[in-house]
């Protein structure tokens, strides 16, 4: 069977490229898109409230999921003209496709990625090289683990801001149980349902996802 035929990845080349791509698919999801944040948040949003399951994690998972599609619809975009439709059409080859593919993702990272990070991965490099090198020019070992850095210090950071009016609301319940003398009755029954009354009269939902999708505007 040839594999090559007339200078053209023959059909497969191209089944073995697609089954590698859906190999390592989540692992890239997970480490160089904004999935990482968006999940991380609504996790912390549920601990915020005081729910166990619910919305359960399928549930939170693909909304993430589809929130991320969303958010990196102009990437693939530009992926899919640049890099999947030559390779598909075969005027360029495999290792071709993969540069121009990393492109749109690794400036995608860069934009989210904050200096502080870079430079730390630049300096903990063995490479000497890497540390007189721009932005720009890096390798994806260094700025996959940099962008997930900075996302997880966002992702954090936004947690800590959710957390603040529904833990004011813990406290004024429990500070009205203790002065009418209902010490053993717990808090967080009662502050249950008027968080959730906040979050609900508040539009919580549309809050949060259209504040996560303007972070990456």
């Amino acid at each position: 069977m040839e594999f090559v035929i007339n200078g053209q990845n023959s059909d497969a080349l191209k089944i073995l490229m697609t089954l590698t791509l859906i190999s390592i698919a989540p692992f890239m999801l997970l480490m160089m898109t904004c999935f990482t944040r968006i999940v991380i948040v609504f996790s912390f949003l549920r601990n915020a409230i005081g729910l166990q399951q619910s919305p359960p994690n399928q549930v939170l998972i693909g909304l993430a999921l589809f929130i991320t599609f969303f958010i990196m619809q102009p990437v693939l975009t530009e992926i899919n003209q640049t890099a999947l439709q030559p390779y598909n059409n075969g005027t360029i080859q495999m290792q071709e496709f993969i540069d121009k593919a990393s492109v749109p993702l690794k400036d995608f990272m860069l934009k989210q990625t904050r200096p502080k990070e870079i430079e730390l991965f630049k300096g903990l490099s063995e490479d000497p090289n890497i540390a007189k090198l721009e932005a720009q020019e890096l390798p994806m070992h260094v700025v996959v683990p940099a962008f997930m850095t900075s996302e997880l210090k966002r992702a954090f950071l936004i947690g800590f801001l959710l957390f603040i009016p529904f833990l004011i609301i813990d406290m004024i319940v429990a500070s009205t149980l203790m002065s009418m003398g209902m010490i053993m009755l717990p808090p967080v029954m009662i502050s249950l349902p008027f968080k959730l009354m906040l979050f609900v009269v508040v539009d919580g939902w549309g809050l949060l996802i259209k504040t996560l999708v303007m972070t990456y505007n």
